[in-house]
């Protein structure tokens, strides 16, 4: 049976900034941002001719990262059909990311033969790898890519949505609110949940327009995604309110954890808690709900 499960450490993933590689005062002030995550990207914002140079540049700037940050750091490297992507995968193990962010996958095999590469390489647990869901053949093979985490060695613990591409091969409008693509965010986001993987909302384009920006990361929340991928630095602080732990929820998380902690609930699989019947699944959602409030707490130095 495939029952939901967690293969990976909980880390806040609220917001996740997309820097070019190629430009070398946004890597700059990458290390200044409040963001959770950078996704150092070689892939569609590098021109052609600039992609050796992006790499160069970016194992550069890992040399001299703080290592004790708690952003977590990604790089979105080129197809592995063409000649960028192998060379990317050398660059990665120079640097030594958190994740390496697949673009274009279709297929398990697409994040398998990557895992594969790794191990041959000697890698130990770390990069761990993420795969961007925005062809139509993803949307077929959900499931399967998904679930490819699950195997030994997969180091599979994210999955991304791409709009931009998906919209472009298929023809689907780009219209506020997304109506036309809400069953494919809801079938992603019921993917990784099965595997036990996070996932993450694509960007926005307009990011002068904060107000529709905001709307959609609420919209984004509610579907179940745990961040967003952002495009610009003014999208940090609306994606990390929308997706973080509001207080009302972290102080229900709170009741639920002490209704259980009580001794005449010992051993107990569900409690009366004020009127409603909560289960032990709610006590463990309720843990790493309180874990993440802790993280959060901690990367912006409230604790």
């Amino acid at each position: 049976m495939n029952t939901p499960f967690r293969n990976h450490p909980l880390r806040p993933r609220r917001s996740l900034l997309s820097v070019p590689a190629s430009n070398a005062r946004a890597l700059e002030k990458s290390s200044t941002l409040a963001c959770d995550g950078i996704i150092f990207d070689l892939e569609d914002s590098v021109a052609p001719e600039s992609k050796a140079a992006a790499r160069g540049a970016l194992t550069r700037h890992f040399a001299d990262i703080d290592r004790a940050s708690p952003v977590e750091r990604i790089i979105r490297i080129n197809s592995l059909s063409g000649s960028d992507g192998p060379a990317d995968l050398e660059a990665v193990l120079a640097c030594g990311p958190d994740a390496v962010l697949l673009p274009k996958v279709c297929e398990p095999q697409d994040v398998l033969a990557v895992a594969d590469w790794f191990a041959e390489q000697g890698a130990d647990d770390s990069p761990r790898l993420w795969a961007m869901i925005e062809t139509p053949s993803a949307a077929l093979n959900l499931a399967a890519i998904a679930e490819a985490g699950r195997t030994s060695g997969g180091r599979l613990d994210c999955l991304v949505v791409g709009l931009n591409d998906l919209r472009l091969a298929t023809g689907i409008a780009d219209v506020p609110g997304r109506p036309f693509l809400v069953p494919f965010l809801m079938q992603v986001v019921v993917a990784a949940r099965a595997s036990g993987l996070d996932v993450i909302d694509s960007v926005h384009n307009g990011f002068t327009d904060l107000g529709a920006f905001s709307a959609e990361c609420e919209q984004g929340r509610q579907m179940g995604f745990d961040g967003k991928m952002l495009i610009h630095p003014a999208q940090i602080e609306p994606a990390n309110r929308a997706y973080g732990v509001q207080d009302a929820a972290a102080d229900e998380a709170r009741a639920i954890v002490s209704a259980f902690a009580r001794p005449e609930n010992t051993g107990k699989g569900a409690v009366n808690l004020d009127g409603r019947m909560v289960e032990r699944l709610h006590l463990d959602q309720a843990e790493r709900l309180l874990a993440k409030v802790e993280l959060i707490a901690r990367k912006e130095n409230r604790t």
